[in-house]
């Protein structure tokens, strides 16, 4: 049983005209307090794209959030919160992907998950700390509505369904974190590639995706030149095209049979979670009050 019904179709809402997605990548995380820095003017901008995850919330929690909504217009690569950084908002995406990596002390990164429409960042602040683990950064470019932080916990704290499906969601982005930790460790990087263009397809829902080598190997944590390599051999069996930083999903069957079992693994995972916990069926008919 899922909450409904949606949200209304069209919300006009603030977004910046300029924000830390115009700035070089990792000079300013955007959900880090400032000081002495102007806010930008905001202009309003249409965002129609669902969040799976917010659409499930009870009817009468997002009426209690709707007046709080603000959707901001990202770039990719732009940094959304640094690790170890103050979050003050939870980020529901609407089109954009955003990407967690751990940064090692060295400076560099691997990607551990990534997050779409069917969830959201800054939840574990919601529900405890306010400090993020990971380095959040924009992966596909697109809109994304952010909630201010004591919004959702008092969601959180209000509703035992809200309770449970936040926490189902949090256990299935940990499934996702210990499947690519694996992946990371025992395929090859061909299959990884595979996986992680699998995963932006479904998101991105069209055919070409505008991604560097550079920033493939950003992401799997790997050299250019390595992926460069399985880019072209993928390239030659015609899984993928790829011209002028455009990787065009050439043969879908062909990139699921060449990943690994780790994109089905998780694929199955998400479309599973939002089912809501039996306790949470058991309150709602009892007719308790959200």
């Amino acid at each position: 049983m899922s909450y409904g019904p949606q949200w209304p179709q069209r919300y006009y809402v603030q977004r910046t005209t300029k924000n830390l997605c115009d700035a070089p990548l990792g000079t300013g995380p955007m959900d880090q307090k400032k000081t002495g820095a102007p806010r930008p003017k905001p202009m309003v901008e249409a965002c129609e794209i669902p969040n799976r995850l917010l659409e499930a919330f009870p009817p009468s929690s997002r009426t209690r959030i709707e007046p709080h909504i603000q959707i901001m217009g990202l770039k990719l690569g732009a940094v959304v919160c640094e690790a170890g950084g103050f979050l003050e908002h939870v980020y529901f995406p609407r089109g954009a992907v955003l990407s967690l990596l751990t940064v090692l002390a060295n400076g560099s990164a691997v990607e551990t998950a990534n997050i779409g429409n069917e969830g959201a960042f800054g939840l574990f602040a919601a529900m405890y700390s306010r400090v993020s683990f990971n380095q959040c950064l924009v992966q596909l470019q697109g809109p994304l509505i952010r909630v201010p932080i004591e919004v959702v916990r008092g969601e959180f704290e209000r509703s035992e369904y809200v309770r449970n499906l936040l926490v189902s969601y949090s256990e299935t982005q940990l499934a996702q974190i210990m499947q690519t930790a694996a992946c990371n460790a025992k395929h090859t990087i061909e299959q990884r590639l595979c996986r992680w263009l699998l995963m932006m397809h479904d998101r991105a829902g069209r055919e070409n995706l505008t991604y560097t080598h550079e920033f493939l190997a950003h992401m799997l944590g790997a050299d250019r030149k390595t992926v460069t390599l399985a880019a072209q051999a993928m390239q030659a069996n015609g899984l993928i095209g790829y011209r002028r930083g455009t990787i065009q999903i050439a043969n879908r069957p062909g990139l699921e049979k060449a990943a690994c079992e780790c994109y089905a693994i998780v694929q199955e995972r998400y479309d599973a979670f939002l089912k809501p916990p039996l306790t949470a069926v058991q309150d709602h008919i009892g007719g308790h009050s959200r």
